[in-house]
Parts: C-alpha cells; sequence; structure tokens
C-alpha cells in the first residue's frame, strides 16, 4: 500500500495535528472522517490486527459511552468491541493511520512518521 489513510475527527487536536504533520512531510492522504463515513467490523479488525494489537487498543473512552456500555469490563471480546463501534463511532480512538509501513493509533501524532 503506497496511499495513506487518515481516519480523522475535525473535533481532535491530534488528529488535526498528525494531518497537519502528515502534509508537512510532503504526504496529502486520503481523508476518511470516520464519523460521517462509520466503520465495518472487519476493516476495524483488519486495522487492528495490522496495527500489531488488539481492537482494546483503539477503544476511546474519554469523552464516549465506553464505561456506560460496559467495554471497559475486563473479557470483552473483540466482537462486541467491534459492534460496538460500528454502532458509536466515537468509540474508536483517534486519528488511525495507514501507510505504507502499517497501521497505528497515531497518539501522539509523530507516532504518524513510523508509518510513511
Amino acid at each position: 500500500m503506497s496511499e495513506v489513510v487518515i481516519y480523522h475527527n475535525p473535533a481532535c487536536g491530534t488528529s488535526r495535528n498528525t494531518l497537519a504533520l502528515l502534509r508537512e512531510k510532503g504526504v496529502e492522504p486520503r481523508v476518511v472522517e470516520y464519523l460521517k463515513a462509520g466503520w465495518t467490523e472487519a476493516q476495524l479488525k483488519s486495522l487492528a490486527a495490522r496495527a500489531g494489537v488488539s481492537l482494546r487498543a483503539f477503544l476511546r473512552t474519554r469523552g464516549t459511552p465506553a464505561e456506560a456500555l460496559g467495554l471497559t469490563a475486563p473479557g470483552v471480546s473483540d466482537d462486541a468491541l467491534a459492534a460496538a463501534m460500528v454502532r458509536e463511532p466515537i468509540l474508536v480512538d483517534r486519528p488511525v493511520v495507514e501507510g505504507p509501513r502499517g497501521v497505528a493509533l497515531c497518539r501522539p501524532a509523530d507516532k504518524v512518521l513510523d508509518l510513511i
């Protein structure tokens, strides 16, 4: 994959900083505003697998209903997490970036440099 894709939330400072850093490095990524576009379970599971992490690593708890939905409890399956993330896209932490060298949750923003 030579294209860079950022799963972006324009309201998030880290997401905006990551996008700006990519552009500063001469990379014009395909920008997917995931709160509008949504996710599929297969897409989320694939991104996590390619990042080498469990889907739980992509779960955003701050400012989301994750805890109220019981998603922070130990033992919640990836299937249950993926289903919740599809229903409530805000549950996915951001920004997730796909690049030529893999996939990562780019917190902090400079983690994106490892992907390009």
